[in-house]
């Protein structure tokens, strides 16, 4: 099974774990795949520097490089392909879809209201970590 993950979904899994962790725990068993974009690895990365996140880092011993480079070996890198403007409310979340398109994606994971509220895009279903977890199945 294919996943992509919006950043916070990724970021919120690599810093506190809980069930968005237990998502990116599957893929480091190699349970599931997981597709990510340039853009979506450099929003990570981005987001990863911003000083609020800084103090949850120093709790862990760990540094921008260690959980950014750590994700980007676990994910398979797409060119992600050119769609429509979607999501008119957020048009970063675009970049979700184009990868998760370009990917074939089985699922989208995410925690954002305007990509749940699509619920399906081109055949790919959004669906929150909680929900990936029961599809991936109980070994998660």
């Amino acid at each position: 099974m294919r996943l992509v993950l919006d950043t916070n979904t990724a970021l919120s899994g690599l810093l506190w774990g809980g069930t968005p962790g237990r998502v990116i725990d599957a893929a480091e068993a190699q349970r599931i795949e997981l597709a990510s974009s340039a853009a979506l690895l450099a929003e990570l990365q981005g987001v990863l520097s911003r000083e609020k996140f800084a103090k949850q880092l120093a709790k862990r011993g760990l540094t921008v490089a260690d959980v950014f480079d750590g994700y980007a070996a676990m994910v398979t890198l797409i060119l992600p392909a050119v769609i429509a403007p979607t999501i008119t409310r957020d048009p970063a979340d675009d970049q979700v879809l184009a990868a998760a398109l370009a990917a074939q994606a089985d699922l989208i994971v995410s925690g954002d209201a305007h990509l749940l509220d699509l619920k399906n895009f081109q055949g790919i279903e959004i669906i929150t970590a909680a929900a990936a977890l029961e599809r991936i199945g109980s070994g998660a």
